[in-house]
């Protein structure tokens, strides 16, 4: 039975994430002539490496939140979980705000807390699982490297 729940677990973290993933998506494939047309710095990647890596990044993620999702049963597991939804939250919101709001500016704000939320996550996440906290440094750092991107694209534009 823990078997077929942990595997139910692992399913829906997996949904959760790629349908985060999906949102996202949603909002940068509808501002894709206007994204096209920025000024962009030169280290900014080629537009065919974005999803391959975000899935990896998604992936990873689902992985993490459900080492620790499958420790539900103690009580201070649930402000982790409850990080792990905020910096999803935020992470679709930062498409939104800079794909369907075409707000560079506001996306830089907001991408600085996510970096904020994501650290918190991460450090809570140890608590409970080292795999866990290990699979989101990626996610970590690859943020990062999109704040500084959205930084020098509101400065440029």
């Amino acid at each position: 039975m823990a078997v077929v729940k942990d595997l139910l677990k692992f399913i829906v973290a997996t949904l959760i994430c790629l349908g985060a993933s999906w949102l996202g998506a949603k909002y940068t494939l509808s501002s894709f002539v206007w994204y096209h047309n920025l000024n962009k710095p030169w280290f900014n990647p080629a537009a065919h490496t974005f999803e391959p890596v975000w899935i990896a990044l998604y992936l990873m993620m689902s992985l993490s939140l459900f080492l620790v999702w499958r420790q539900s049963e103690r009580k201070d597991v649930r402000f982790a979980l409850s990080l792990f939804g905020l910096q999803l939250l935020l992470n679709v919101m930062w498409s939104w705000i800079f794909f369907g709001l075409q707000s560079p500016f506001w996306a830089t704000v907001e991408i600085m807390v996510l970096i904020v939320v994501i650290g918190f996550t991460i450090y809570h996440f140890y608590r409970f699982s080292k795999w866990a906290a290990i699979l989101l440094v990626p996610y970590f750092f690859r943020t990062g490297y999109e704040a500084l991107l959205t930084y020098l694209i509101w400065r440029m534009n």
